[in-house]
């Protein structure tokens, strides 16, 4: 009986600022189960990251974290193919083509291209502009069932099913649609300060932010000075979006259901829910942590498995950019 191939998994993340609590249970801890059910391909966006100003240094520092973090948050690199995206050439090439179908009226109503244009109204560069073309090329090169994203991206993988669609009815399938996938706990972990605003690593408001790097000592006192309301109950409701934010980390941090939360917790003070939270994050981030600074010890390491990620990387795109590259009339080079 012939083996059912695995669907294949495509995501990343870019190395730009500080990796948060919110990147850790929206993206990369969603990923490790899907090891087993897909193959995995696990991309460091560096190359999205420069649509903004980064200092070289830090760009470089942040992306070995990055990869360091993978690894330490459970992903196995024989398992799992994890590479740096700006050492895959393939992915330029193919945005470039992908360009040439992508419409200027679908890239203009991309919600993110507009508020990071609100951002950096100083560095509306064409990059910011086409970013979504590179991320389309990032999913189709590797003819991608399953992205995992959340909300706010969902409109960048149907941009890629769009583009895959036109070029697949001018020259004949060529592409497979990738389908986004939403996972239970994707939920967005919203800002302490402002529960109203996702969590976001470039906030310069320290309190509003959980960084992986924080100490156990950090993360419980923001947590402690997290903004809630005057109702004094826990629970999960939208008239309450600061409890709301927080039963959600809690859950997802503890495995609890929301009613076992509500229930735990009922009759108690929001300082007791408070520290509640805080201990179980930190409890939770505290391994993470400590392997990530280990393995950046361990510089040799890390460029093993990143040089070797996008050799096995390449093999898998090259093979659609020949096909790209056939259909639209360019000669085998």
């Amino acid at each position: 009986m012939e083996n059912q191939r695995k669907p294949i998994v495509f995501s990343g993340i870019q190395p730009s600022g500080r990796l948060t609590i919110g990147n850790y249970l929206g993206a990369i801890n969603n990923w490790i189960p899907m090891e087993e059910t897909h193959d995995c391909i696990y991309s460091i966006v560096d190359a999205h990251a420069i649509t903004v100003r980064q200092e070289p240094k830090a760009l470089r520092e942040a992306t070995l974290r990055l990869l360091a973090t993978y690894i330490a948050a459970g992903l196995d690199p024989k398992k799992n193919i994890m590479f740096i995206q700006s050492h895959v050439p393939q992915h330029f090439e193919l945005a470039w083509i992908l360009n040439c179908y992508t419409m200027f009226g679908e890239l203009s109503r991309m919600t993110q291209f507009k508020d990071k244009s609100s951002k950096n109204a100083d560095n509306i560069n064409a990059g910011l502009f086409t970013y979504p073309v590179l991320m389309a090329s990032d999913i189709l090169l590797y003819q991608t069932d399953d992205v995992p994203v959340g909300g706010d991206q969902k409109q960048h993988v149907e941009l890629a099913r769009d583009i895959a669609n036109r070029f697949n009815g001018l020259y004949s399938d060529t592409f497979k649609l990738p389908n986004p996938v939403i996972g239970k706990k994707s939920a967005k972990i919203m800002s302490l300060q402002e529960p109203d605003k996702k969590m976001s690593k470039s906030d310069k408001n320290e309190k509003s932010i959980i960084l992986l790097t924080d100490t156990d000592d950090q993360i419980i006192k923001k947590f402690k000075s997290a903004v809630t309301d005057s109702l004094g109950q826990v629970k999960y409701c939208d008239e309450q979006p600061g409890i709301k934010n927080l039963i959600t980390i809690y859950s997802i941090a503890t495995g609890k259901t929301i009613e076992e939360i509500e229930l735990e917790f009922e009759g108690k003070g929001y300082g007791d829910f408070k520290m509640a939270v805080g201990t179980a994050v930190a409890d939770m981030l505290r391994p993470v942590r400590t392997k990530t600074d280990e393995l950046l010890k361990n510089k040799d390491y890390l460029e093993e498995v990143y040089k070797e990620g996008a050799e096995r990387a390449a093999r898998i795109a090259q093979r659609t950019l020949d096909k790209v590259q056939r259909k639209i009339g360019f000669i085998h080079r």
